[in-house]
């Protein structure tokens, strides 16, 4: 950090080179150049007392030089190299200290004594930096000299310059074999040029001495996403932050309009889950049925197929990784898995004695997993033969199943009041205890988080990466008699929504807490809401009122990557 006093102005800078070479530096670059600063003197210039450092910005926070030379770094990234070299001149402010801007230059000429000399008078105070970038130097210098096959010098310089330094010893040795035999050159060598070397000993020097690359665009990225993640209402990949103004969104882009009602059920819709792809939604119902819904072109939903079958009610739905199939279970019956396409029942797992409770695919699609009305999980193959089973007090009657995406962990409610995390290789077990009893759960999408409902109308959120660990409640839904479930959704799962007793779906911000939306419009208890994970902006709710509510917002919505449209999807339904 630092300079000199130099009173000439950047455009007549001297520059020198390490082999001695003198350069006009005329500051028009369209790179950082190399000597971007003042350049008379080799030490770096002491830093300022406190009292001594200028700030700028209403909060006093800010160090002007830091400021300055953040946004010549820029300049000269951006390939603006007049105006970064104008910006040192008129500031006084240089961007490198005359030892940096010396150093920088003994590197790519491959002057490497004497740029290790020069790095010992920058004035670094942490000699262990000293030694780590001298390794690399002279790491260089060593390739460099095998490759012009000048091995004796090689090996006097691994003896008397990189061995003394005291670190690496593995390196230190694989560097040996490479002058004992030159096969291992390959595999040992690291292929670098001395402009990659440069942005090593950037990222290894301190940010004061070297700013670090993009600095500046890092800092501008953090701000918006931290402006981003404060806004309760983010949920929108075409909104556009500007720098401009502070951002916020506004309850637009929050799915709060009811779209469609389906009513092809007979009876109270306990269950509802969108597809992976967003392309269709599956519904099951206390009418003994469930139906495949398609999201057609323009977003509206239409039956695909009604599947029957069940001889007692449908209580859940779970897509097979591909979305081509779907498993169906009974209350205490069987499960049957049916083809999308087709709507055809390709197989029905049962088991003597026991009924089945739960259901959910492995993640590779291979097996599927059941939990069963004697406390216990099984595993099946896609034939229905039992590939295993896991005894005990594993699941209850009334208890979802998940599985981690990585296919180690399953997950079900084990006692009223504890979720068992259960690993499925080594047999080890986890527990989520709460202190009241859990009705039901949904895993999020990335396997870190679990969303767990209570009997005393709270929904939790728990971190299960490690040691569980509860980071998150929301309130203000009714539960006081049914089975509620809620679930993750919109733009990165960034929203909580929740059924409800009161006939409302209920929509919070997941990460403050905070409810955003009460949204009215069903006629008895809302049992299941799924927020459709490729369009943000599309949720369906399922009711004891017969009815699923699509819902989605109050103008025409925008385009997303992975939706189910013909590249326009009209969330109202226009045209």
């Amino acid at each position: 950090m630092g300079g000199v006093g130099d009173e000439e102005p950047a455009l007549k800078r001297m520059k020198f080179s390490s082999k001695g070479k003198i350069g006009l530096s005329n500051g028009c670059s369209s790179v950082e150049p190399v000597g971007g600063g003042l350049c008379s003197d080799l030490m770096a210039r002491p830093l300022p007392s406190e009292g001594d450092e200028q700030v700028i910005g209403s909060k006093g926070v800010i160090r002007k030089e830091e400021f300055v030379r953040i946004i010549a770094k820029a300049l000269y990234s951006l390939g603006y190299g007049k105006s970064g070299a104008h910006l040192e001149e008129e500031s006084g402010i240089p961007l490198h200290s005359a030892a940096v801007n010396l150093f920088m230059q003994q590197i790519l000429d491959g002057n490497w004594d004497d740029s290790v000399a020069t790095l010992h008078r920058i004035g670094l105070a942490d000699e262990s930096i000293v030694r780590a970038a001298s390794f690399l130097i002279l790491e260089q210098k060593f390739f460099e000299l095998l490759d012009g096959e000048k091995v004796m010098e090689a090996l006097k310089t691994l003896r008397t310059e990189i061995a003394p330094l005291c670190i690496k010893n593995s390196r230190i040795r694989e560097l040996s074999s490479c002058v004992v035999s030159p096969s291992p050159r390959r595999d040992v060598a690291r292929v670098r040029s001395r402009s990659k070397l440069l942005e090593e000993l950037k990222r290894m020097l301190p940010p004061t001495v070297m700013i670090p690359e993009k600095r500046l665009e890092h800092l501008v990225e953090q701000a918006l996403m931290v402006q981003r993640e404060a806004c309760p209402f983010h949920n929108s990949l075409d909104k556009q932050m500007s720098l401009y103004s502070d951002h916020h969104c506004g309850k637009a882009q929050i799915p709060s309009k009811t779209l469609q009602i389906l009513e092809a059920h007979d009876d109270e819709v306990w269950f509802v889950q969108f597809s992976h792809n967003g392309k269709y939604l599956a519904s099951a119902s206390n009418d003994r049925s469930a139906i495949i819904w398609e999201v057609g072109m323009n977003g509206e939903l239409s039956v695909k197929h009604k599947l029957s079958g069940h001889q007692k009610s449908v209580s859940s739905v779970s897509w097979s990784p591909n979305d081509q199939e779907l498993l169906t279970c009974g209350v205490e019956e069987t499960i049957r898995r049916w083809d999308v396409s087709t709507g055809k029942c390709i197989q029905i797992y049962e088991k003597a004695g026991v009924g089945l409770v739960s259901c959910t695919w492995f993640p590779s699609g291979k097996y599927i997993l059941s939990g069963l009305s004697d406390k216990s999980i099984c595993m099946w193959e896609l034939d229905g033969k039992e590939v295993e089973s896991w005894k005990g007090s594993k699941t209850l009657k009334i208890s979802d199943l998940e599985i981690t995406g990585d296919g180690e962990e399953i997950i079900s409610i084990c006692k009223d009041n504890a979720v068992l995390l259960l690993n499925r290789e080594s047999k080890d077990e986890r527990f989520i205890e709460e202190y009241q009893t859990i009705t039901s759960f949904c895993l999020s999408k990335d396997s870190n988080f679990l969303l767990v409902n209570l009997l005393n109308q709270e929904i939790h959120l728990w971190n299960i990466e490690g040691e569980p660990e509860l980071v998150g409640k929301y309130k203000g839904h009714r539960r006081s008699r049914f089975v509620i479930r809620s679930c993750f959704g919109g733009l990165k799962q960034s929203f909580i929504a929740s059924g409800s007793e009161d006939s409302q779906v209920y929509i919070w911000h997941r990460s403050s807490g905070e409810l955003l939306e009460a949204l009215p419009g069903h006629s008895g208890a809302v049992n299941c809401v799924s927020w459709n994970p490729a369009n943000p902006h599309m949720l369906a709710s399922a009711s004891d009122d017969r009815t699923i509510r699509i819902w989605g917002l109050n103008c025409l919505n925008v385009k997303y990557p992975n939706a189910h449209s013909n590249g326009i999807h009209y969330c109202n339904g226009g045209t």
